[in-house]
């Protein structure tokens, strides 16, 4: 299990960010933690349109931390659910290429 850090946090925003601009999709805001005590994500809609998507990072995987991350942009694009998976796979590569390229 690799723990995931506001380092790691920082570059997966990154990564998801640039992946969901070169698909046409909007990108959320991502913090951390979540305001709500307890909760490990949680997603706010903005009036102006915008999406804040905050995460709780400490004590816990990159895994799940950035498995939050990306059902969150998933829900700031209000996703179909069967475009939804291919995306979601997408999102996920775009962070995992990240962590091979800084392994190597």
């Amino acid at each position: 299990m690799v723990p995931a850090d506001p380092v790691r946090f920082a570059t997966a925003a990154r990564r998801l960010g640039a992946e969901a601009r070169r698909r046409g999709l909007a990108v959320p805001g991502f913090r951390s933690p979540p305001r709500l005590p307890g909760v490990e994500r949680t997603i706010r809609h903005r009036p102006d349109g915008a999406t804040v998507v905050a995460v709780r990072v400490h004590g816990r995987s990159l895994e799940a931390v950035v498995t939050d991350m990306v059902e969150g942009v998933l829900a700031a694009n209000r996703s179909a659910v069967g475009d939804g998976e291919e995306l979601r796979e997408a999102l996920l590569a775009a962070v995992a290429g990240e962590d091979e390229a800084s392994a190597a």
